[in-house]
């Protein structure tokens, strides 16, 4: 491994074949020797928070959608969140943006947190796995921005990040899900 990607975007390619993660984009928590952990930024879910974890109800609007954090333990909650003060995550991954530590007060997030957003499940990579798909061009890298985080667009992530990203890559944001009806 060379570097690690925590803190990066990983941009589903055009090729990458599976629905779990077709024009994804995932925030890199933690990318070591031991492999990878991230979220899927870009996918909302038609369930609100109130409904699947009323007790978050306090630090996130309850209107707020679960979003599908990715296809690893998908009846786990994970939360990331942009912190005012550092003391209560336990892992920062992109400035002040992270996840809490396990025992932190709920109630607590609220007032040490500015923005928060409620995932289901993440997405995982075992050792070197990460680093093949790169190499094989699944994934295109790219450094994220908080607001990338806390999209209020987040169908439009994808091909935002891409016209970021410029070059060829802003030729990929405009391609049609389906190129055949191009």
């Amino acid at each position: 491994m060379d570097s690690s990607l925590a803190g990066q975007l990983l941009l589903a390619s055009p090729s990458l074949a599976d629905p779990n993660f077709r024009r994804a984009v995932v925030l890199i928590g933690v990318h070591n020797e031991d492999g990878a952990m991230g979220v899927i930024l870009n996918r909302p879910s038609e369930t609100m928070v109130a409904d699947a974890v009323p007790q978050l109800e306090a630090v996130v609007d309850s209107q707020e959608p679960v979003y599908v954090g990715g296809p690893v333990q998908p009846s786990s909650v994970v939360l990331l969140a942009e912190f005012l003060d550092p003391t209560p995550a336990a892992l920062l991954v992109l400035g002040r943006i992270g996840f809490p530590a396990g025992a932190t007060d709920v109630d607590g997030l609220a007032e040490s947190t500015e923005r928060r957003r409620v995932y289901a499940g993440y997405a995982g990579w075992s050792s070197g796995q990460l680093e093949e798909e790169l190499e094989h061009g699944d994934w295109i890298a790219h450094p994220a921005v908080p607001d990338d985080v806390f999209t209020d667009l987040p169908e439009q992530l994808w091909a935002d990040v891409l016209e970021r990203k410029g070059g060829s890559y802003a030729l990929l944001a405009r391609m049609p899900m389906d190129p055949s009806v191009n």
